[in-house]
């Protein structure tokens, strides 16, 4: 697995980033950026139109249409949703497990955040019916729950709920009159496309649904930051939009020039881009499905991953071997495991879970290589867990979940 130096990883006070793709980034989108060098002036507050449009296109191939005055972007999901909720005002409410940028965010603007529990069989989605009885007790105690943040598909758990789960939330949302923000990142990343269906909310209700889409998730490196927003087309809608580009504009969340260009052209998806996104999702799928094997065979738990490049493993069946090595909370795991994979694994308290829970995010992304050369080749092989920096990787999960447990 990749190796990464532990001092100079530094403490990260709410967790490392999400998953960056090992792959290296894609000529065809190089030279859109490289093509664009020469901008010496930012998008304005919310991108230029030829950006807009092309998220506009995007959406509309997913069955979303809109307009371009509909649609903000951000220098990254995370700037992007803190001037949204700064937009919105009051009480967040989260699934647990949720992505470990969201509550930051709700913090920094001094906002109650509350989570609720998603039900064991996939993530991203609160159980409806404690969703119901969490805004009832914070009313009751005087608070005012304004906004639910969903995951389709879910970060971390990799998982992707059924359309009912999703639709039941929803509906005991959108009755309790609390405004949906659908971060729909990952939707492009399914390991099994033809398989798995991915329900956006604001399909069924245009008028209540703001949708999130970080480029990084599936088209862009991480290098080059870029998300975009997509608004009610309402007057609601609207003066929400305005009041987001006020916050962006405050913040100086600007997006790059080369890097809106760069980003246009892969929302645009052409050929070479849809083809190495499908590409990638099939990869990661199938290393992801190793992994957890891996995860499984050592005694520990973990759900089949659905979606992005991670797998959200539960070393609960561990605890009594775990504790004999210094381990008992989800912070010790994460430093355990992380000392002897050498990579990030952020535990089940960065997103939510207790802290006694022995949860953790694995990543993926090191698996599949330490060179680009060898992503690529992973990338282009018919039988990529054979290939031998492939099995050893798998082999060096073994030796540190088994050293582990």
């Amino acid at each position: 697995m990749r190796r990464t130096a532990l001092e100079a990883r530094g403490p990260v006070r709410y967790g490392p980033p999400a998953p960056a793709a090992g792959l290296p980034v894609l000529p065809e989108l190089a030279e859109a950026c490289a093509a664009a060098a020469g901008r010496t002036a930012p998008e304005p507050p919310g991108g230029g139109a030829v950006l807009r449009e092309a998220a506009c296109g995007y959406w509309a191939r997913r069955g979303l249409p809109g307009g371009v005055d509909d649609v903000a972007a951000a220098p990254g999901a995370p700037p992007l949703l803190l001037a949204l909720l700064a937009a919105y005002g009051g009480d967040v409410l989260l699934p647990r497990p949720c992505p470990a940028w969201w509550t930051p965010q709700a913090r920094l603007l001094g906002r109650p955040a509350y989570h609720v529990p998603a039900p064991a069989d996939a993530g991203g989605v609160p159980d409806p019916y404690a969703l119901l009885e969490t805004v009832r007790r914070i009313r009751a105690e005087g608070g005012c729950p304004r906004v639910l943040l969903l995951c389709l598909p879910d970060d971390p758990t990799a998982t992707v709920a059924p359309p009912e789960r999703v639709r039941a939330a929803c509906e005991a949302a959108i009755a309790e009159g609390l405004h949906i923000i659908s971060d729909e990142t990952w939707r492009d990343t399914l390991h099994r496309p033809h398989e798995t269906a991915v329900f956006s909310p604001a399909g069924m209700w245009p008028d209540e649904v703001t949708v999130l889409d970080d480029a990084v998730g599936s088209l862009l490196p991480a290098a080059w930051p870029m998300a975009v927003a997509r608004y009610p087309a309402t007057a609601a809608g609207a003066a929400l939009r305005a009041r987001t580009l006020d916050a962006l504009a405050a913040l100086g969340a600007l997006v790059a020039g080369p890097v809106a260009a760069a980003a246009a052209h892969a929302l645009d998806e052409p050929a070479a881009v849809t083809e190495r996104a499908l590409a990638a999702s099939a990869l990661y799928g199938r290393i992801a499905r190793a992994a957890r094997e891996v995860v499984l065979a050592a005694g520990a738990l973990a759900r089949l991953p659905d979606a992005g490049r991670h797998l959200y493993a539960d070393l609960g069946p561990l605890r009594d071997r775990l504790a004999a090595l210094g381990v008992t909370d989800s912070l010790e795991l994460e430093n355990h495991l992380g000392a002897r994979l050498g990579t990030p694994t952020p535990g089940g308290h960065r997103f939510g879970d207790e802290l006694g829970s022995l949860r953790v995010r694995l990543p993926t992304d090191p698996l599949i290589g330490a060179t680009p050369d060898e992503c690529l080749e992973s990338l282009t092989s018919t039988a990529p867990l054979d290939l031998p920096h492939v099995a050893r990787a798998l082999a060096h999960l073994e030796a540190a979940l088994g050293e582990g447990g």
